[in-house]
């Protein structure tokens, strides 16, 4: 069984900005990827009710870093475990750990990735169509590097890791795109 991955709302950068939001729902848990700046909440909310799915109904979100571009709409789903580089938090409950290697569901797992920032992550599905990332290591399908990024070293290190699984990249400013000999390392 693999998990099913939508895309809830593409991002852009330019005058603008806005990050992608996705949407992954395996066996019970239904989570939100980087719940971030959009034009507002109903560009969120409104294709999650498309999806039949309610804020309340979210167990998990994850964010890939820490930017509000990928924080900003968080709490909408109050009672989500939140996910992130070191730590979930449930309610009250700090539980601290890193976050490579950990397995949310039995098709998601996450991976720490530093490169745009000392504390990003990101998250691997499994799909009926293959491995998908959704990852911060490209803002864009053409993104030959991180204008603000803090380890380029690490974030070309980690792009070649990422490759080497997923056969499909969301990035966090941009369109899905699949990975080719194109795909910028």
């Amino acid at each position: 069984m693999t998990a099913e991955l939508t895309i809830l709302f593409e991002g852009y950068v330019g005058p603008r900005v806005a990050g992608t939001v996705s949407l992954v729902r395996d066996g019970d848990r239904v989570i939100v990827h980087d719940p971030g700046m959009v034009p507002g909440p109903s560009s969120i909310l409104d294709p999650l009710q498309a999806a039949d799915i309610h804020p309340e109904e979210v167990t998990d979100l994850v964010i890939s870093h820490h930017h509000p571009d990928h924080t900003r709409w968080m709490g909408l789903f109050p009672i989500a475990v939140l996910h992130d580089y070191w730590a979930s938090y449930d309610g009250d409950v700090w539980d601290s750990r890193p976050a490579e290697g950990v397995q949310l569901t039995p098709s998601v797992t996450l991976l720490e990735t530093p490169g745009h920032t000392r504390e990003d992550i990101t998250t691997l599905v499994e799909t009926d169509a293959g491995t998908v990332a959704l990852t911060h290591l490209w803002w864009t399908a053409s993104s030959e590097s991180d204008p603000r990024g803090t380890d380029l070293d690490a974030l070309h290190q980690h792009r070649a890791r990422v490759l080497e699984r997923a056969v499909r990249i969301v990035p966090g400013h941009g369109p899905a795109f699949d990975v080719s000999d194109e795909t910028p390392r």
